[in-house]
Parts: structure tokens; C-alpha cells; sequence
């Protein structure tokens, strides 16, 4: 029979390197991640690292494998509620808002991936694609198709529909250190953020739905169910 403590320990003790490798990763890419500090800040030997993980390129796989294995499951709980298609939508909308702005290890890790994809290096964009934006994509196609047979959703292509929901949030973490320069209001702090993530969801309420007067309505309906998660902020660091 199993030592069940033994196990739960040495699944701590992974996850603990994990998270730290994470936070390593995300901060200084592949080549300047340290071991040492991943060690160090996982409060374990070097030993004991190389002992569940084979080497560093190992570490940053399963990093990234961790990070998009949290991120699909979280969306796809939001795709997979017994909402109408078009209330998932927003939904999903939504909740990648947060993400873009709670989950920076994530974002970091893809964009430093998408980087070395395009300069021509072998990297893990692979996984996150394979881990986590496949499975995300199949299924927004099938509530957006949904909507689109029910006549809730706007009878367009899905994949304009999850650009337009998704791309929005994108470019305004993106744009705002420019809008910085000229804007009264920094777009990163607690004010802008909860204005522009309401504005975002009213916005998808009125475009993506066949009666607006209905998307309208279930955009406030997710607002209200979805507040902004305590503690939620993006570092000025990071933008």
C-alpha cells in the first residue's frame, strides 16, 4: 500500500518548484532563468530539483505545461456552464480580461514563446498550443456555432466573434504603456481596469447578439456575477 503522506509531500514539494520555476521563467526567459534561484526560492537542494526534473529545458516544459493546463481548465468551466451560448461568451470574455491581467506568468511565458517561434527556435510554443489554445478554440467554436443555430449570436464567422472578444483585451494591455504619454489616467490602475473591463463586456453585450436589448442584459447579469478578483492588479513593471 502506498505511504499517501510520502506521495502528498513529494507532490508539494513539485508543485513548490513549479510555482518558483514559474515566477523564474516568466521573468527572465529560458536562457536567464537560474537554477539556483529556482531552488533557492522553492526552499530545496539543487539535488533535488535534477531529481524530478531532469534538467532545466524539462523544468520550463513542465512549467509551461502547468501554467496551460490551469489556464484550459478554468475556461473551459466557463464554455461548459449551463448558460445560453451567448452568456458563455461573455463569460469567457471575461474571465480572459482577468486572466490577461491576474495571470502574468502565463502571459510572460507566451509572449517570450512566441518571440523565439518567431526568431526560429525550438522552443514550447508547442505545448501552449497544444495544451491549451486547441482546446480552448474547438470549444468556443462549438457554443459560438451554437448561439449562431439558435439565433442568440450574430450570424457571422466564430472566429471574427472570438477575435473581436479577445483581441480587444489583448491590444489594451498591450497599448497602455503609449496611452500612458497621453492619457489623464494611468489605463493600468484600479479606476481605468475596472472602467475598461466593464466597458469591454457592455461593448460585446450590443455587438455579438441578434437583440441587443437581450445582450445588453446579459452583459450586466455577468458583470454582476463576475466581479473583478480581490487582490487583482498588473504590475507597473510588467507593461
Amino acid at each position: 500500500m502506498p505511504d499517501n503522506k510520502k506521495y502528498r509531500r513529494s507532490e508539494q514539494t513539485r508543485y513548490r518548484i513549479l510555482k518558483a520555476a514559474i515566477a523564474e521563467f516568466s521573468g527572465r526567459g529560458l536562457a536567464g532563468a537560474r537554477i539556483g534561484s529556482i531552488a533557492e526560492a522553492a526552499a530545496v537542494n539543487k539535488a533535488l530539483l535534477y531529481y524530478y526534473f531532469h534538467d532545466k529545458e524539462a523544468l520550463y516544459a513542465a512549467a509551461l505545461e502547468e501554467v496551460a493546463g490551469k489556464v484550459v481548465e478554468s475556461a473551459l468551466a466557463v464554455l461548459d456552464r449551463d448558460d445560453s451560448p451567448g452568456e458563455r461568451m461573455l463569460r469567457f470574455a471575461l474571465q480572459h480580461f482577468d486572466r490577461v491581467l491576474g495571470q502574468q506568468g502565463f502571459q510572460a511565458l507566451m509572449q517570450q514563446e512566441m518571440m523565439r517561434f518567431r526568431e526560429g527556435q525550438k522552443g514550447g510554443i508547442h505545448i501552449l498550443a497544444k495544451k491549451a489554445f486547441e482546446p480552448m478554440f474547438r470549444r468556443v467554436q462549438v457554443v459560438a456555432q451554437e448561439g449562431i443555430r439558435e439565433g442568440e449570436l450574430c450570424d457571422v464567422d466564430w472566429m471574427q466573434m472570438m477575435y473581436a472578444a479577445l483581441g480587444a483585451n489583448v491590444f489594451y494591455f498591450m497599448s497602455a504603456p503609449m496611452v500612458r504619454f497621453f492619457a489623464a489616467r494611468d489605463p493600468l490602475g484600479p479606476a481605468m481596469i475596472a472602467r475598461r473591463r466593464t466597458a469591454a463586456i457592455e461593448f460585446l453585450g450590443n455587438a455579438i447578439f441578434c437583440d441587443r436589448k437581450h445582450g445588453a442584459r446579459l452583459a450586466k447579469k455577468v458583470l454582476a456575477t463576475m466581479p473583478l478578483p480581490d487582490g487583482a492588479h498588473m504590475e507597473k513593471k510588467t507593461a
